[in-house]
């Protein structure tokens, strides 16, 4: 082996191996892609090993370079947390924070906790990533996620984000006078039904419970969205019976323009919960957010 690598080349290959595109890791970087390849080149005469497969449309890790990622992301994740924590003692808690969280949790966020966190902490950026996927926080390179708390992986802290949630099923009085409304769980099969469809293509079963009595139900339905808002707009619109959390709905059932049903059998669940794993040191910036969550829902 030649020369030490240097910090920025190993930071680069790992943009390049994360965004599996020279183009987008140097945006990321804020590099030239032609400054990068020659980046990457140096790094490879370095160490004397090929650590990227290049083609015209992409680029992938050798088997040399996965290994080579895998022990080195680690490595570098704990020399930020080492700079981060120093930095603590002159200014504060700084540097970029990042949170995965679905689309409900980031309005949560959004309205509740960042308008506090980034006032007292400005040396703080925030990458807050709404989608409805659920993600391997770590593998993604995330410093937390949010979820409801049967969705957190056990392997993780949780900490309580909110009050309880409860998911009840709505529909308009006008589809309801047309079609009647179900009394049961069951009755939901003979309903125009509103599915939820998840990131991974899979339709989202409704779960109901009633004097320990728990059942779910894989409803029928000809129409399928991935948004909750446009799942209570379209049981407005009186296009079927819709699932979603009852603060989605909250003020079109002020509103008069859906009703609840099934509302014996919408027990509240324990909520959302924002997660970190364990088994790693907490930056600085994710300690204070979660001293900011605190003070607002005190456990």
């Amino acid at each position: 082996m030649n020369a030490r690598p240097d910090l920025s080349e190993l930071t680069a290959f790992l943009a390049i191996v994360h965004h599996r595109s020279f183009r987008k890791a140097a945006e990321s970087l804020e590099l030239s892609p032609s400054t990068l390849s020659h980046m990457m080149r140096t790094l490879e005469a370095r160490l004397g090993v090929r650590l990227l497969h290049r083609t015209t449309r992409s680029v992938s890790p050798t088997e040399a370079g996965d290994r080579f990622r895998a022990q080195l992301q680690p490595v570098l994740h704990s020399l930020d947390l080492a700079l981060d924590d120093v930095g603590t003692f002159r200014d504060g808690p700084s540097g970029t924070l990042r949170i995965n969280a679905g689309e409900s949790a980031a309005r949560l966020l959004l309205h509740e906790v960042l308008p506090v966190f980034l006032a007292r902490y400005p040396n703080v950026d925030v990458d807050l990533v709404s989608e409805g996927r659920l993600v391997d926080i770590v593998a993604e390179g995330f410093d937390a996620g949010v979820r409801l708390g049967e969705s957190v992986p056990r392997d993780m802290i949780a900490v309580r984000l909110g009050p309880t949630v409860r998911f009840v099923a709505i529909a308009s009085p006008a589809y309801l006078h047309r079609h009647g409304a179900p009394l049961t769980p069951q009755d939901l099969y003979s309903h125009r039904c509103i599915r939820m469809r998840m990131s991974s293509g899979k339709r989202y079963a409704w779960d109901f419970e009633k004097d320990g009595n728990a059942i779910n139900v894989d409803v029928p339905g000809s129409l399928s969205l991935d948004h909750l808002e446009l799942m209570a707009d379209a049981a407005a619109l009186s296009l079927g019976i819709a699932y979603v959390p009852e603060t989605v709905a909250h003020a079109r059932i002020e509103a008069g323009a859906l009703e609840i049903v099934l509302g014996d059998w919408s027990p509240p669940l324990p909520g959302l919960y924002l997660y970190y794993p364990g088994r790693r040191q907490v930056p600085s910036g994710l300690r204070a957010l979660i001293d900011v969550i605190r003070e607002r829902w005190p456990t």
